[in-house]
C-alpha cells in the first residue's frame, strides 16, 4: 500500500495563499475539496487536494476548460 500524503488545513491554506478561515467556512458550506478528520483534527488528502485543483480550471469566466470538448 502506497503512503498517502495529506496536508493539515494550515497546510493547505498556505498552499493556496488563503486564511485557513476559509477552508473552515467552506467545510461548514459544503464547499471545498473533501477532507477526512481523524481524531478530531482535519486532514486533505493530496489526491483530493489535486483533483479539486483540476476541477477549478477554466479556459474563461462561463465554462470549465475542456467542457464541451470532444
Amino acid at each position: 500500500m502506497q503512503h498517502q500524503t495529506c496536508l493539515t488545513q494550515k497546510e493547505l491554506a498556505r498552499r493556496w495563499t488563503i486564511s485557513h478561515r476559509t477552508l473552515e467556512r467552506w467545510r461548514w458550506v459544503g464547499e471545498g475539496p473533501v477532507y477526512m478528520k481523524i481524531g478530531g483534527r482535519v486532514v486533505y488528502r493530496l489526491d483530493d487536494i489535486l483533483a479539486f485543483e483540476q476541477a477549478q480550471l477554466r479556459q474563461n469566466t462561463t465554462s470549465v476548460a475542456g467542457a464541451g470538448a470532444a
